[in-house]
């Protein structure tokens, strides 16, 4: 093995160690964890360190997670989610778990049009997290489920990720949009159906109870008196919306090829902050002293999650800088075994790849790769396809460096290192266990 996996593999026992076994806060670890990387490069460690830090820097997810800190911060303390918990569980709170299968059944609708993981855990967290909270959840384990559930964004078409696969060499020859489609839907619903019975589960193994009918608003009420704090998640709405073919066409013909660089992940928090201050703004601070008591509280919670997330992704781009993705493919061309052999490796490496990185910068550097694996080894183009996705889909919920993670645990108010073993025994490993499945047929794709 090259030097690249093992630095990957000294980052996560070195973060393990700092953090669950020393006792120190996940930001420190991350931290000692990026400058134990850097040492892998000898005499060119400052140059890995430096490029780190310009590419975390350069993140549009370290942003977008402060922003949403921010934003949860202020729809809390503005008394926006009061209203908005109300609401919700007027319609929702008489089932056991209503918030967390609500949550669950959202990511799934907007996983093709948000595209991505740190979008689903953003869009969705931001209203099912507060609300999971106030009906009967522990804040950790509301984190835990929409960081579960951010894979979505990949696993369910059509995501961005999906497009970038058939766009491949290996892939654009043998597999066409039109026949992936089915495969991948097909594909992502099994997903979506582990959820529900983790959501299942999880009511009965941490006794979440229905809301007491003594606290919950009659609908007519809640409407009355909810209904405007609901205009905030215009926020969300709206660059959603904009992903759709509806929404790329109307800004295509207003600015054209700039469109494209229009993200979802940086407008839903700017945008929901705007809408916040417009609806509550007679409820904002009036002088400089409450607006320095405001900001005052709200720091702390900028502390751990702005250093995790920063020295995840400078770990990312330092590991990168190694030649991670290059020396991982060369282990993956090395494949010969049985399909079900091969679809465990193959699974194994995404996951181990898409845990520093993004779903879809791992299909960017290796689906074609592993694609061809999958084929050689005797899967169908779609069914391979289909598991790469499925592979893939584990990054938004992959410690240490998955942004949902963040973004979730941000929004929740907790460390996010309190859902990382969770995360893997309850999402990572099954989903993993889930594309092997497909891979080898055992999980019908109908197609």
């Amino acid at each position: 093995m090259g030097a690249a996996v093992w630095a990957l593999i000294a980052y996560i026992a070195v973060i393990v160690v700092w953090n669950a076994v020393l006792g120190r806060n996940i930001g420190e670890a991350m931290l000692v964890g990026f400058l134990g990387v850097c040492l892998f490069g000898g005499t060119d460690a400052p140059r890995l360190a430096a490029a780190g830090l310009d590419e975390a820097f350069s993140e549009e997810v370290v942003f977008a997670a402060l922003a949403f800190v921010f934003m949860g911060y202020l729809l809390t303390r503005l008394g926006i989610i009061d209203r908005q918990v109300a609401l919700l569980n007027s319609v929702f709170g008489r089932l056991r778990g209503g918030s967390a299968y609500v949550s669950t059944s959202t990511a799934a609708l907007l996983g093709g049009p948000a595209g991505s993981g740190s979008g689903i855990a953003a869009s969705v967290g931001s209203v099912t997290i507060p609300w999971m909270i106030r009906s009967n959840w522990r804040p950790d384990l509301a984190a835990s489920l929409v960081a579960g559930n951010a894979g979505l964004g990949i696993s369910i078409p059509p995501s961005s990720s999906m497009f970038l696969l058939l766009g491949s060499a290996a892939v654009a020859p043998v597999l066409t949009a039109d026949e992936l489609f089915v495969a991948s839907f097909v594909g992502g619903l099994w997903t979506v159906l582990y959820r529900f019975v983790v959501v299942f589960v999880w009511v009965r193994r941490y006794d979440v109870a229905a809301m007491r009918q003594s606290d919950i608003t009659p609908l007519r009420v809640a409407l009355r008196e909810g209904f405007t704090s609901m205009l905030v998640y215009v926020g969300i709405a709206i660059p959603v919306l904009m992903t759709l073919d509806m929404g790329v066409e109307f800004l295509e013909s207003r600015v054209g090829s700039a469109a494209d660089a229009i993200s979802i992940v940086v407008w839903i928090p700017v945008l929901t902050l705007l809408a916040t201050l417009l609806v509550a703004w007679r409820r904002l601070p009036r002088t400089a002293a409450e607006y320095g008591t405001m900001l005052g509280e709200m720091a702390p919670r900028y502390a751990v999650i702005g250093a995790t997330l920063l020295f995840a992704f400078a770990a990312a781009g330092s590991l990168g800088e190694l030649g991670l993705v290059d020396q991982l493919t060369d282990i993956m061309d090395r494949l010969d075994a049985p399909l079900w052999a091969v679809a465990a490796l193959v699974g194994v490496l995404i996951v181990v790849i898409a845990a520093p990185l993004t779903g879809t910068a791992t299909i960017a550097a290796v689906g074609g790769v592993a694609f061809s694996a999958l084929t050689a080894a005797g899967a169908s183009p779609a069914t391979a396809a289909t598991a790469v996705l499925i592979f893939a889909s584990t990054e938004g919920a992959s410690p240490p460096g998955a942004a949902p993670i963040y973004i979730a645990s941000g929004i929740a108010g907790v460390d996010p290192s309190r859902t990382f073993l969770r995360l893997i025994l309850w999402f990572v490993l099954p989903i993993l266990a889930i594309g092997v499945l497909v891979a080898t047929g055992a999980l019908p794709l109908f197609v």
